[in-house]
């Protein structure tokens, strides 16, 4: 591994995403990415005594799965990397405390699965590791419990309010074992961003300025432009975040990414079925949404190039009771359909 720049990480071993699987909840599962999803859950509790419990639960499902498609014993798995929204990141820590592998946990709010796939692509590319699990989740009921309102108190959601995800999402790293497949070709660690925002129930529009400074760093540390890479993905901007992302793009460094930009919080629900308000918010939100939809459309070589920004909120409940304004941030790696289309990745592809 090489840094290009300051920022940009070049992974020059092509760590490869050896298999994904995501699990998800009840409404995630009647949205339009349903048949792409590896476990449907026909209710959120999944016969769990707590909310938080049954987050674990989605964990062990998406790593279980994850694992499974791989062909790599659990035993093969020499590290993991995961995190999620809940106190001292427990879903996770619950989720895979059975699995005996070596464990990291990562925070960056909704962000985590873009800093959990960058960590692992790092141990891999450096040879530190032959398999590395990422595992990311959210529940819209824990999520709720623990930043806003249990559900019991049946408190009236703003229309920027977006729906956590009830779901987890699990890939598997590993050292290049063939030429075809998707691999990390480049990761970038974004910056803390804080523009003053202070409303909770507008995660949007808190996180948008962050995916902005992500985006527009890659592509001018990249020499690249928005028209090289077949999708720009965000994490969970949602309809609020997304519409002010692109603004602040075309307003403060002249790029319009409105032609190969898209959202997972935007894919992942129907607005027009389903009542989510701005859309799909969480670590699961991402974590899903790239482990199966994103992940197979790569493989089937029908994206070539997608530059993955996960976006996060780092506040707390205490924070936010304490009126601070909400802290965000954005992590960065570029998947590739084959090493032809890593080997150009910090060039623009027409050149």
């Amino acid at each position: 591994m090489k840094n290009k720049s300051n920022r940009i990480f070049r992974y020059r071993n092509y760590p490869q995403i050896l298999a994904g699987a995501a699990a998800v909840g009840k409404t995630e599962g009647e949205g339009p990415l349903a048949s792409s999803f590896d476990v449907l859950n026909p209710d959120d509790g999944v016969g769990c005594k707590s909310w938080e419990a049954a987050e674990a639960a989605f964990v062990t499902q998406a790593a279980e799965k994850a694992i499974e498609k791989s062909g790599v014993a659990p035993s093969g798995i020499d590290l993991s990397f995961s995190g999620d929204l809940l106190n001292q990141c427990t879903a996770s820590t619950f989720g895979l405390r059975a699995f005996s592998i070596p464990h990291a946990g990562l925070f960056g709010a909704c962000s985590t699965f873009a800093l959990a796939l960058g960590m692992a692509a790092m141990a891999v590319d450096g040879g530190y590791a032959a398999h590395v699990l990422a595992v990311s989740s959210s529940h819209f009921c824990s999520a709720e419990k623990q930043f806003r309102f249990p559900l019991e108190y049946g408190g009236q959601r703003a229309q920027t309010t977006q729906r956590t995800v009830t779901g987890a999402g699990a890939c598997v790293i590993g050292q290049k074992k063939k030429q075809s497949g998707v691999f990390i070709a480049a990761g970038l660690v974004g910056k803390i961003t804080d523009r003053g925002v202070k409303d909770a129930a507008n995660m949007g529009a808190a996180m948008a300025p962050a995916a902005k400074e992500t985006i527009a760093a890659f592509l001018d540390e990249s020499e690249t432009v928005p028209a090289d890479y077949d999708m720009i993905l965000t994490g969970d901007l949602g309809s609020v975040g997304s519409d002010l992302l692109k603004e602040l793009l075309r307003e403060e460094d002249g790029l319009d990414i409105s032609a190969v930009h898209r959202d997972c919080g935007n894919l992942i629900f129907d607005p027009y079925t389903q009542d989510v308000h701005a859309g799909g918010s969480g670590c699961g939100c991402s974590a899903a949404v790239v482990s199966s939809r994103i992940l197979r459309a790569l493989q089937r070589k029908e994206l070539k190039r997608v530059l993955f920004v996960g976006t996060g909120a780092l506040m707390s409940p205490v924070s936010t009771l304490q009126g601070e304004a909400i802290p965000c941030i954005a992590h960065a790696v570029l998947l590739c359909s084959g090493t032809e289309e890593g080997e150009v990745l910090c060039g623009s592809k027409r050149s």
